[in-house]
């Protein structure tokens, strides 16, 4: 469901207001997108990368 331009235009003024209150917080707030995709691309990496390697030891060991 999209955002009203009324209502874009309040959170865009909610947002300013926060970044002129309170700098800390809001860099935290922008920076969460950001740790999320990061936690989820190593979650892959190691879902990825542990069955090859196990695959790598069974082939050299055998």
């Amino acid at each position: 469901m999209a955002l009203s331009m009324e209502e874009q235009r309040i959170l865009a003024q909610i947002e300013t207001h926060l970044a002129h209150d309170d700098p800390r917080l809001a860099a935290r707030l922008s920076a969460l997108p950001r740790l999320r995709r990061r936690r989820r691309m190593r979650a892959v990496a190691a879902a990825v990368l542990v069955p090859a390697l196990l695959a790598v030891l069974l082939v050299v060991v055998t």
